[in-house]
């Protein structure tokens, strides 16, 4: 029986962290394509020569060829200009809106039953531009910004509680951007809501460093921007897909109406299998959280109309 196999377009720090993960989990083959010429060749071989102490027999490859990509189960897009301080995630948007554009039109006909998982920032905005421009199922086209964030959040829910980061669940819905929506009273310590743990004060504080968390990071790093938990973070989201998993993750899907949201994409729990968003999952929301969705919803619109594309 043939293996799965995943192609993570862009040999940056989050697509080749992305594609040790994969190949470490064991999950699938991994193709590493970059336009730089030997960048992805080089990260692969290196790769490759760590499997004997890892122990793993999954493979991954360094391409500069998308006729290598042929046949994938998942395709992950990475590429892109990473923020830089003072920079925020809209201000990517002309950039690499062209160049995500330009990867749909090459990668989709070589993997045309292919689920396609967006990472490049803005988010929301790009996993839209990603469906328009293949022209496949909505469905099979998502976004990986609430998993990333939950975990953030969940991080930090941790810190202040001083308890295992293993019993923490944390939600955060919403656009991939400074009005993401952290939902305290879905986001739960061994099944105890934070609300009943940590004062509303230190929930606002932890949902304000929340929204924050990339920028903190890429304040510290100067430059660059985090990778580590975004590459957990789609991984998670690859793993749910060739597993058929059904497993609900707060992820960047198509909206038909769900949540007072029609026709674009947003973050929002659902349940991922072989066909990408097998389920919306609405959940009830306090009349806070659901008008903080609609602001949040409405961002993502606005940058939306920017690019001309609805």
């Amino acid at each position: 029986m043939s293996r799965k196999k995943v192609t993570v377009v862009g040999a940056g720090f989050v697509g080749a962290t992305t594609a040790q993960r994969i190949v470490e989990k064991q999950l699938a083959d991994v193709v590493l394509i970059d336009v730089v010429e030997g960048m992805p060749q080089g990260k692969a071989l290196d790769m490759m020569q760590s499997a004997a102490v890892e122990g793993f027999d999954t493979e991954i490859t360094g391409t500069n060829n998308y006729a290598d990509t042929a046949g994938s189960d998942v395709i992950v897009i990475t590429a892109g200009i990473a923020r830089k301080p003072g920079m925020s995630r809209d201000d990517l948007l002309t950039t690499n809106a062209s160049i995500v554009g330009g990867i749909i039109e090459q990668i989709v006909p070589h993997s045309p039953n292919a689920v396609v998982i967006v990472v490049t920032n803005p988010l929301d905005v790009m996993t839209y531009l990603a469906w328009k421009k293949s022209g496949i199922d909505p469905k099979r086209v998502i976004g990986m910004a609430g998993v990333l964030d939950s975990a953030r959040y969940a991080c930090f829910i941790a810190q202040e509680l001083n308890c295992s980061i293993k019993d923490v669940r944390a939600m955060v819905l919403g656009g991939h951007g400074d009005s993401m929506v952290p939902v305290p009273d879905y986001s739960t310590v061994n099944g105890v809501p934070i609300t009943q743990l940590i004062s509303a004060e230190r929930i606002e504080a932890i949902n304000t460093r929340t929204r924050n968390g990339g920028a903190e990071i890429v304040a510290l790093l100067k430059t660059g921007s985090a990778y580590y938990a975004p590459a957990s973070s789609v991984t998670a989201m690859v793993e749910a897909v060739l597993l058929n998993s059904n497993r609900i993750l707060p992820v960047c899907a198509y909206l038909t109406g769900e949540y007072g949201v029609d026709d674009f994409y947003c973050g929002v729990p659902a349940a991922l299998g072989t066909t990408g968003v097998q389920k919306i999952i609405e959940i009830k929301l306090n009349d806070e959280d659901k008008q903080a969705l609609q602001r949040s919803a409405s961002d993502v619109l606005a940058l939306i109309n920017k690019l001309s594309l609805v």
